[in-house]
Parts: C-alpha cells; structure tokens; sequence
C-alpha cells in the first residue's frame, strides 16, 4: 500500500517535520505545497529526509479562492509525474496530524482499495448555504482592493450562474483521500473541459466543491465514501475549527478518525505528545506477524 501524502503549508516548519516523521513509512512519500508567500528557506532541509518533495511550481494561496484547488492540482501533476505507482493521495494540511499509528493507516486504506474518502453533501437540498457561492460571481481568488464591491456589483448586474455541463454541485470539507485513479482522472477531465476551471475561479470556497462536484457527476460516483477519515471540530461557530489541546485528548481517541484538525504546537504540543504516546502503546501491542 503505497501513499502520497500531499501536504499544504504555510508555515510553522518544526510543526510539519514532525507531522512527517508521525507518518514515515517505506511505503509513504511526501510531496510538499508550501505557500508561495512563506519563505521557503527554512524548509529546505526536509529533503534531506528522503522520500520528501516540493510540488513546483508554488500558488500563492488566497483562503476562499481557487488557489487552494489549483495548489492541489498542482499537487497532483507533481505525484503523477513521479513515475510511481500510488495506491491512494492522502490531501493533509501542515496542521493535521495522525490519531493512529502509521500501521493502522496503511492497513484500513489496504483493506479499503479505489476508493475516495471525502464529504460530500447536496448543495441543492443538504447544504443549501452553499447554493450562493456557485450562484453569484466571487474574486476572492486574486483580490484587489474594491473587489469586494465589484463582485457584489456584477452578481446584482449579471443573472445567477449555472453549473457547467449542468452537474449536480456537491461538497463540504476539502480534505480527502482518493486513489491516484481519481487524481489522474479529475487532471484528464479538465484538459477536455477547461471552462469547468474558469467556472470555480469565480466560486468563493471552491476547494470545499470542486473534486467532490467533479467525481460526484462522473462514472466514480460509486467509489465516494461519505466521510473524509478527519476529526474536525467546527462547534465554536468560527471560520476556522477548534485547535485541539490536551483537554481534547478523549474526544480525538474515541473517534475512530485517521487523522484530526487542526493542532498548533505553540498553543499545545502536550497534545501530540499524547498522540504519539498512544501510537507507540499501539505499535508495541501489536503481534509479530503484523
């Protein structure tokens, strides 16, 4: 079972070295999107690691824009390039972090090949706050001063857009896990319909819609599982999920999720000590055989 784990960061260096030693495997590569704002000099030296690449060329990421979907892409090619053959692209964002040990996770993904591990929700009739970012035109994906009002004026000019080649829009979290089938697939789609590019350019939060839109409307409906294996927690009603600390340790455990978000080590490290405790426990209790 072999993995690419493709990772999107920003920042915090010591934090994303140790979300890679949690996850070495002799099975395991990662390929590395840093923002194209942060300097990439204190990174450099995770080559050093083996089996860690950075994807090229690098998106400068606007939140809401189309630049986190590009970036993926980018991801993708990146992978798909290598000349390897991947079994699944596990998308984790540099603030992620395993809640089992590293066997565990090739295991379940062994034992669950070809699928792809997202959510995905109606827009039309499960997540219909959703309905206004396919709806009116947004340009969040290179702002510019005034174009805040410049999108509100030509959404009130111009009539609602509508899903290219009349797909049924679909989504929710953008973190997923997905064979390279599926990656390779969604690269090919879009060199036949390149309009489909332009269509999400204009939606706000187009990384939560697009790969779940475009597998959702394709043969590989049937391969989507309806939970994206991520302990998130959005019940402080913010734009941004909880960060877990150590008073969160039971909640994480019990789960039952691959991977949990979002942690930072400066606001609590106790907590990843605590996750990599639990999976060295599991890895000790484990037989032989295994």
């Amino acid at each position: 079972m072999k993995i690419a784990h493709l990772i999107l960061a920003h920042g915090e260096p010591e934090q994303l070295k140790r979300l890679i030693e949690r996850l070495y495997h002799p099975d395991a590569d990662f390929f590395i999107h840093l923002d194209l704002k942060t300097d990439i000099a204190p990174f450099r030296a995770f080559k050093e690691m083996g089996q860690v690449y950075f994807v090229a060329p690098r998106i400068k990421i606007y939140w809401g824009g189309y630049s986190m979907v590009e970036a993926t892409l980018n991801g993708f090619e990146s992978i798909l390039a290598k000349g390897k053959t991947y079994d699944y692209i596990n998308l984790l964002s540099g603030q992620d972090y395993p809640l089992k040990d590293i066997h565990d996770i090739h295991q379940f993904l062994k034992e669950n090949p070809g699928k792809v591990f997202t959510e995905f929700l109606l827009v039309n009739t499960e997540w219909k706050e959703a309905k206004r970012r396919v709806r009116r035109y947004f340009f969040t994906n290179d702002p510019f001063p005034g174009s805040y009002f410049l999108e509100n004026l030509v959404s009130f000019l111009l009539p609602a857009r509508k899903m290219p080649e009349k797909m049924e829009p679909v989504g929710k979290s953008q973190w997923f896990t997905m064979s390279s089938l599926h990656a390779n697939y969604i690269l090919e789609y879009l060199l036949d319909y390149p309009h489909v590019i332009n269509f999400f350019k204009y939606t706000w939060g187009s990384d939560e819609l697009f790969f779940q839109t475009l597998l959702y409307n394709s043969d590989y409906r049937s391969d989507m599982v309806n939970d994206n294996l991520r302990f998130i927690d959005w019940s402080e009603g913010k734009a941004s999920p909880k960060t877990f600390t150590l008073d969160d340790a039971e909640r994480l455990q019990k789960s039952g999720k691959l991977f949990g978000r979002k942690f930072n080590s400066k606001v609590d490290s106790k907590i990843l000590d605590y996750l990599d405790e639990q999976a060295a426990i599991a890895a000790s209790n484990r037989p032989l055989e295994e």
